[in-house]
């Protein structure tokens, strides 16, 4: 598994969003921080706690003009459910033939109660206006990951 490299042009995609629309992320150019976030499953523990976490702290991102995407390899139709139940206040992206997340390095051999099998590893990608690369985060717990992608947008 190899990730894009930070201070490279991220990988160019266009995705459909949770209404079927087409979204792409030259889209947001006009943000300063465009928050990248590859999760496994819409409606599952982790998924959920992570997605709240980024939800529930709107405000300060976009105090930091950041934007938020969710990927996952969930088919359209699964997303506003997700949206709905949890009350998610931002994009989430449809990949599934997970042809991104191969191009962002995040999809590969993962290990779940003692069974290897091919799948989408968690990680978050902050790119910048410049449609540059400026960090990988693939070590946090879904719990805090809110906390990690602000403190990560102050660092920067």
């Amino acid at each position: 598994m190899t990730y894009p490299k930070i201070g490279n042009l991220a990988p160019a995609f266009t995705l459909l969003d949770q209404d079927g629309n087409k979204v792409s992320l030259k889209q947001f150019r006009d943000k300063k921080n465009v928050v990248l976030y590859f999760y496994p499953k819409a409606m599952t523990p982790g998924c959920t706690v992570q997605a709240c976490g980024l939800r529930d702290v709107k405000k300060d991102l976009d105090k930091r003009d950041a934007v938020v995407l969710g990927v996952s390899p969930d088919p359209v139709k699964r997303l506003p459910k997700f949206i709905e139940k949890e009350g998610l206040n931002f994009t989430l992206l449809s990949d599934e033939d997970h042809a991104i997340a191969e191009k962002y390095g995040c999809w590969g051999m993962k290990k779940f109660m003692g069974k290897e099998f091919m799948g989408l590893i968690r990680t978050t990608y902050i790119i910048g206006k410049d449609g540059r690369l400026k960090t990988v985060m693939d070590k946090f717990k879904t719990k805090t990951h809110h906390e990690d992608v602000l403190a990560e947008l102050d660092a920067l």
